[in-house]
Parts: C-alpha cells; structure tokens; sequence
C-alpha cells in the first residue's frame, strides 16, 4: 500500500517520464509533452487504466503496477472529464450493472451491443480519433461487420460517415466545460475532515454514520469510518482513497471482514455516489456525505410514515440544528437525540395528515422529503430488470446474485402517482414464460430468500437438466407487500459467468 499510494502522489513529476519510456516506443513525441493518439483523449481513471491494461495485452507493454497507477493518476488528472461530462452515465463507473441504458438507436446499434453506451459517453476525441476508434475494432474484431445489427448494412461506411462526425459532435476534447474546469479545479486539501454520510443498500436497508478523512501524501487520504444500519448492524472499518482530477474519489475500505470500494464524485462539500463489495459489486449501496463545517440536510431515515401511526425518524446530515418541521399532521412527540450529524425524534402521523410527498425541514434546512401515505396504490420491484450469474462448482468465478426490494407507491389527492418507500415483502419466483416453465427454470436456476436476495444456481453443465445444460433460467420476481398483499413483478435473467469484467463495462 505505500508503495501504491507514493507513486500515486508522485503521478506529477514521474508521469511525464513514464511516458516517454513506456510508450514512446508506438507513440510519436509531438513537442510540448505531447504524444500521437494518447494527447488527444481525455478519459475517467478507469478508462485510462482500460487503455493501458489493453496495451499491455495486446501490445507487450512492460510496466510494473506501481507505474501503471503512476501513469492513470498523471492522465487522468491531466486529460480527465469535467463533472458536467459524467452526468447521467456515472453508473457504469460506480458498477450498477443492472441499468438499462437510454441512448438513440444509433449509439445503442453501432457501440452498446458489445459494451455499455456509457463507455462511449466516458471519452472525449476529435474527429479524427473517432475514425482511429472506428478502425482499431475492425481490426481488432474483423467479424464486427457480421455480428448482428451490422451484416445487414454497409457497416463500416456507416460508421465513418455518420457515426464519426456524430461522435465528434457530441463527444469533443475541446469544450467550454472542460477549459472552466481546468482553471477552476479544486485541491485535494479541501476533503480531509469528518464527513457525516447515509446510505442505502438493497435487501440490507438504510445506513448512517461519519467517515472521518485524513490527508496522506500527495491526493491520497486515509479513511476511518464508523456507522450503522438502520436494524443497529456496525458498518464500521478503514482504508485509503485517491483524488482524481480534482473531484474522481476512488477509496478501498474494510468494513468488518468484507472489503468494499467507493466511487464518488467529491465536489462543493459534498460526495455522492456508490460503495460496493470488491467480490460482489451487486452488494452495494448508494452513498452521499457532507462534511462538517457545512450544514446540510443528506436525508430523512425511514422515508415515509403512514397516517394515523407514530414512527422514530432520523435526520443525517452536517452542521444540524433548529427544530424539526415534517409539515402539517405530523407531530413531533419527543426528540430523543441530537447531535450536528443526526437528529433522532418520535413523530406522529395524524389519520388525516394528508396523503403524499412534503418537504422536511430542520431550522433552516431543507432538501429532503417525507412521505406519508394511507393506502398502497401499487408495488414495484427494484430493480425492474435485473441479471444474476451462475458460479463456484469448482470455479474461480463467484455467482452473481440479484437482489431486490418492494417498492411501494401510493396515489395523491390529485390522483398523481408518489413514491413512498420500500416496504417488507415476501418474495417467490416464477417462470417467466412458457418456455421456462418448460425447462423448469424455477427448479434450476437457483432459489430467492427470504429477505428478497436471490442465489443463483452452480456453474458447468447440469446433467439433470434437459440436454445437460447449465443452470441458467429467465425468471419473474414476485413481491407480495406485508402491508395490504399487494404484488409487483420483476425480471430476473440467470445467465453464465461474465469473463470479461473491465472496469467499465
């Protein structure tokens, strides 16, 4: 780990170096520190270590991970993306694998067949990189023009003619966001302190506490954390994390016995994004933080209360104070704990508090929202879709599993929809459709517990199945609400190990 985080806080002095005896080799030296094809991308920290993982692989580079780390700190900070540019696709960076993806026909047809959409909205190129893209997958895959959604068409033409110059457009190295950013980028010594965050992980519930940060050498910090969840389980351990580009916060923590990752965005006193298992990135919660020095209202734990009952809520954030407000016909009844990171109070809803969704304020903070509800109008299941993997039997890939919670949702006095939380279940699968009721899926593709997690069946062949096929299966999820036995359905896909695991799909 020293040695990880000395060549990390060198990236500056070492990378220019690296450069020149690493990649010189292939790369053409253009003059003012600049190299053929690398100076003209601009890419996440995982898209440059993509980059170089694909150069060592395909074209023998020689490099030590120390080096290897050295070199995507120095290019990820010097030709990385501006906050602006990850908007709406940060969830392949932060491993929500089970994200359907919105993206017109053309990028989806031409790029998100084989990988994610959003790996091509994580790059910046000119025109002319765009061609060199288009052309290494050709040669590199020369059956692309074959694969489905291409042979029926002039696919190459189609490529350069109109996907290139489309590329260009919407995806250019140069732009005002990233010139603004440049000149106003933030240092690393902003983020060390006692940072108040909540949390929620699916099947497992909402979680709180405060991660203090300590600086290291050069952007990397060490990290303590000390919370809970909601049902009083500790999330408690420590670790260390990188600053990337002045906002990119990568961080490696124990929690218990289990180590997990982050991926955050740390911008304006603020961290958003995803924590999950290293092994299983199914395992994962979503993550916000404030630090203290600020006061900011992150979140309201439960969401939600029904009418005419009392409840203990809780409110997370930093710099608390004042007095809590939920709106009219909800009562505080007593305040139980009050510190600057959480507020604890017994609360009453009255039979006639009115149905819906209402700010939630504390003094003179606001930015969450309570839900009180009367009746459940509908059930969702989350995710809506989702892909579980076979695995283990001897194998060193783990299974994948899918796990999922009951959404409820209720109806205003308008009539309009509002979301009022997840709510206990039972759950159960079924076959998705005649033929996997046929192949028996429900039988072999695994089975759903209790708390809405479900394990998916061995890797290999399965002599008891027809053809001695392995365990996959296409599933539907059924969430039957404790509250009222209202259902909702999902849809699960059991399918074999991915093998091809890159850090952006």
């Amino acid at each position: 780990m020293a040695s990880l985080l000395f060549a990390q806080a060198h990236a500056a002095e070492e990378g220019p170096a690296l450069l020149k005896s690493k990649c010189v080799g292939c790369h053409i030296p253009e003059g003012n520190d600049s190299f053929s094809r690398i100076s003209h991308q601009r890419k996440t920290p995982e898209g440059w270590l993509m980059s170089i993982a694909r150069m060592q692989v395909m074209h023998g580079l020689q490099i030590s991970d120390d080096d290897r780390r050295t070199l995507v700190k120095y290019l990820a900070d010097k030709q990385g993306l501006a906050p602006s540019e990850t908007d709406g696709v940060r969830y392949a960076m932060e491993r929500r694998l089970n994200t359907v993806e919105q993206f017109d026909d053309q990028l989806s047809q031409m790029c998100g067949r084989c990988h994610s959409g959003a790996r091509v909205a994580l790059q910046r190129r000119p025109a002319k990189e765009w061609e060199h893209l288009v052309n290494f997958h050709l040669g590199q895959w020369p059956s692309l023009e074959y694969q489905a959604q291409s042979r029926d068409r002039d696919w190459l033409e189609l490529a350069l003619k109109d996907v290139v110059p489309d590329l260009a457009k919407r995806f250019p190295l140069e732009n005002q966001a990233w010139a603004d950013w440049q000149k106003d980028r933030p240092k690393a010594d902003a983020l060390p302190g006692q940072w108040s965050f909540s949390g929620h992980m699916l099947t497992k519930g909402d979680v709180r506490g405060v991660m203090t940060v300590t600086a290291d050498a050069g952007d990397t910090f060490k990290l303590d954390v000390k919370g809970q969840y909601a049902d009083g389980t500790p999330f408690s351990g420590s670790g260390s994390a990188i600053l990337y580009n002045g906002y990119e916060w990568r961080g490696n923590v124990k929690v218990g016995e289990t180590n997990m990752r982050q991926v955050f965005a740390a911008l304006n006193g603020e961290m958003k994004g995803r924590m999950f298992e290293a092994e299983h990135d199914e395992r994962g919660l979503d993550f916000s933080a404030a630090k203290a020095g600020g006061a900011k209202l992150l979140a309201v734990q439960p969401a939600h209360i029904k009418a005419g009952t009392q409840a203990e809520l809780t409110l997370v954030g930093s710099g608390l104070s004042g007095a809590p407000d939920f709106g009219p016909g909800v009562e505080v009844v007593k305040v139980l704990e009050a510190t600057p990171n959480l507020v604890r109070v017994q609360v009453k809803a009255t039979a006639d508090a009115a149905p819906g969704v209402r700010g939630v304020a504390l003094g003179e903070l606001k930015g969450v929202d309570l839900a009180v509800y009367k009746d459940i109008a509908e059930v969702k299941v989350v995710p809506e879709f989702s892909i579980a993997r076979v695995g283990e039997n001897g194998g060193s890939t783990p299974k994948v599993q899918g796990r999922f919670e009951a959404e409820a949702w209720g109806k205003g006095a308008d009539g309009k929809p509002y979301r009022i939380g997840y709510l206990p279940a039972k759950w159960s699968v079924e076959p998705f459709d005649e033929r996997a009721k046929e192949d028996e899926d429900v039988k072999f593709a695994g089975v759903m517990n209790a708390d809405g997690v479900f394990v998916p069946g061995l890797a290999g062949p399965n002599p008891e199945r027809k053809m001695m096929t392995n365990n996959a299966g296409n599933l539907k999820v059924i969430a039957e609400l404790e509250e009222g036995g209202h259902k909702g359905e999902g849809h699960l896909i059991v399918t074999v190990q991915r093998w091809n695991n890159p850090p952006i799909p």
